[in-house]
């Protein structure tokens, strides 16, 4: 069995947890509550389902609160945290930091500090931080640092602030989070941003969201209506993003996005520990069930696993 990579799996300290609540997230998104995590019990899951590493992040609501100097010193306490555990633990455990975006200084800073002195594999940006979206022009010092250093950029979902009254009272992780995802990618590439790094690396979660449905009509409006002649166009920009295949893919989502992504952009992630683990190993049987998606892969474990080993080759000589 091929020892998977994931690069879409959380951790949450008490420490945290604390600092979430007490800023008005004791439902985080509309969740009825905040998953237990511990080193122990990831591993024991990963050692059961055949994963040999796994990329730690902080999931939604992210590090920044409302207070830029609060955020600061919540994204730094969390990379280290992220940084200890996959000290202790070699060979097994990687991590996305954390920025205290909006805050550019702060995560100009943090970027620095983390991939230079921590040893992080990427970094994890919110699709919005309080409605300020990836695409937005105060950003670009941060997105221009990330693809200089061609650091890997995981995008994770969190809720729009619209969340409250567009998710009709249901937990917004079940549809907003696939819309919010679209809407930053596509901010990132109207933007420009996609277009003037190309080296910045892009990990796109859940199967690109919506992404596969409405490219086409993306590409469409960007050529029409939005002066984009002479531009790189939308399908060639987002073929070049990788994407996650985390959550329920099959049999449907992955399907719609290998008619998006090619074979060589798609990698594994959990979801663990936001997914319980009854419900990853079920995700898990999907995949290890379903046909192979391109003919020289043999199947979608040793697909996403080289194209993981190859997006982040630091990880081969950890082991």
């Amino acid at each position: 069995m091929t020892g998977l990579i994931d690069v879409h799996a959380h951790f949450v300290t008490d420490s945290y947890l604390r600092q979430a609540v007490a800023a008005g997230h004791a439902h985080p998104d509309g969740m009825q509550r905040w998953p237990d995590w511990s080193a122990e019990a990831h591993l024991e899951l990963m050692d059961r389902h055949g994963i040999d590493i796994a990329l730690l992040s902080m999931s939604s609501p992210g590090v920044h609160f409302g207070d830029d100097a609060a955020a600061r010193r919540l994204a730094r306490e969390v990379n280290e945290d992220a940084a200890r555990i996959a000290a202790r633990h070699p060979g097994r455990f990687g991590f996305f930091a954390s920025l205290p975006l909006p805050d550019v200084d702060g995560s100009l800073a943090e970027i620095a500090y983390a991939v230079d002195d921590l040893g992080a594999d990427g970094v994890v940006l919110m699709t919005n931080t309080q409605g300020t979206y990836l695409g937005d022009a105060r950003l670009e010092p941060v997105v221009a640092e990330l693809g200089r250093r061609r650091t890997v950029v995981f995008l994770h979902p969190t809720s729009p602030v619209c969340g409250d009254r567009s998710a009709l009272g249901r937990p917004r992780p079940m549809i907003e989070y696939l819309f919010d995802t679209t809407r930053t990618v596509v901010d990132l590439l109207l933007s420009g941003v996609l277009e003037r790094h190309p080296d910045l690396e892009v990990i796109v979660p859940h199967c690109g969201g919506a992404l596969p449905v409405v490219a086409d009509r993306v590409d469409e409006f960007t050529r029409l209506f939005l002066d984009a002649q002479g531009k790189t166009g939308a399908i060639e920009q987002l073929r070049r993003l990788y994407y996650d295949i985390a959550g329920p893919a099959f049999p449907r989502q992955a399907a719609a996005l290998l008619g998006l992504a090619g074979p060589d952009r798609l990698l594994f992630g959990s979801d663990y520990c936001w997914t319980p683990p009854a419900v990853a190993a079920a995700h898990l049987d999907a995949i290890d069930t379903a046909p192979a998606p391109a003919p020289a892969a043999a199947t979608w474990r040793a697909l996403t696993t080289v194209n993981a080993r190859r997006l982040f080759p630091g990880l081969t000589e950890r082991e």
